[in-house]
């Protein structure tokens, strides 16, 4: 069986979609099938543009754009807007507020969205028979299967950089800071941009909760390793403004196999 896309090894498909303003790239054995057709892969890249039309806040037709703006009802939107909306209020709980789906004032729960579609996408690659993959949108990693991934997460301070490498199996990791976008995250407490960390990256096992973490801690600052601490089952690493890096307890179990070749790079 041969593999597809560039670089691909033998029995693999490595395939890149451009879909919710950014590229989500799929590590997947060959059996998912074509992008385009009614395999796993398939199905997985329908769903995300699906997403995109359905909680896209800069398209004016999707849900999220017309609930936010008050002209369709909860009741009337796709059920998994409801869905979306009981998870960002637990996590934004969680947080103490610093998590939230009006950020800047506006109605946007992009910050849960993206990370739930991602590991959606993965699980519906593994419903369709892969036993190893990995979903990446923008830095934001779902990995399946018992091979020992490795994503390089960028340095936000020195572009082209790593700060690290993550090593894990069946797991999240996500990132949140300046690398890519500047200083888009806002504290809800202050309506300002997070000030403190220019990049903070979580590993955990689900990618919908891991994300939205990511953006909770970077807007917490400071006050986000002892927060992290304090959630069962995920790790935290950062890098503060100032260049200086900190990480939480149990971390270095996901970093040891850093200085492995083969990585793949994200940044947020």
């Amino acid at each position: 069986m041969s593999g597809g896309g560039a670089g691909a090894p033998e029995g693999r498909r490595r395939h890149a979609e451009h879909v919710m303003g950014t590229v989500v790239s799929f590590d997947v054995p060959a059996l998912a099938g074509e992008p385009l057709g009614d395999g796993a892969l398939g199905r997985a890249v329908r769903w995300l543009h699906w997403v995109d039309a359905t909680f896209s806040p800069y398209r004016d037709d999707s849900d999220v754009s017309r609930f936010g703006r008050g002209t369709l009802p909860l009741a009337d939107c796709v059920p998994e807007l409801a869905e979306v909306l009981r998870a960002c209020a637990a996590i934004s709980a969680r947080s103490g507020g610093y998590f939230t789906v009006t950020p800047g004032g506006t109605f946007d729960p992009s910050g849960y969205v993206k990370g739930w579609a991602i590991e959606r996408a993965a699980a519906m690659l593994t419903a369709g028979g892969s036993a190893e993959h990995s979903v990446n949108g923008g830095g934001d990693v779902q990995c399946a299967g018992g091979r020992l991934w490795r994503i390089g997460i960028a340095d936000p301070l020195r572009p082209g950089r790593l700060a690290l490498v993550v090593a894990g199996r069946d797991f999240a990791v996500a990132t949140s800071g300046v690398a890519e976008r500047g200083a888009h995250i806002v504290d809800p407490h202050t309506g300002q941009p997070a000030a403190g960390l220019a990049s903070v990256t979580v590993v955990g096992a689900r990618l919908a909760e891991t994300d939205a973490y990511a953006t909770a801690a970077f807007a917490m600052g400071p006050a986000a390793r002892d927060w992290v601490e304090g959630l069962d089952g995920y790790e935290a690493f950062a890098v503060t403004a100032s260049g200086a890096t900190w990480q939480t307890s149990g971390f270095g179990a996901w970093s040891t196999a850093a200085r492995k070749p083969s990585v793949r790079m994200c940044a947020a």
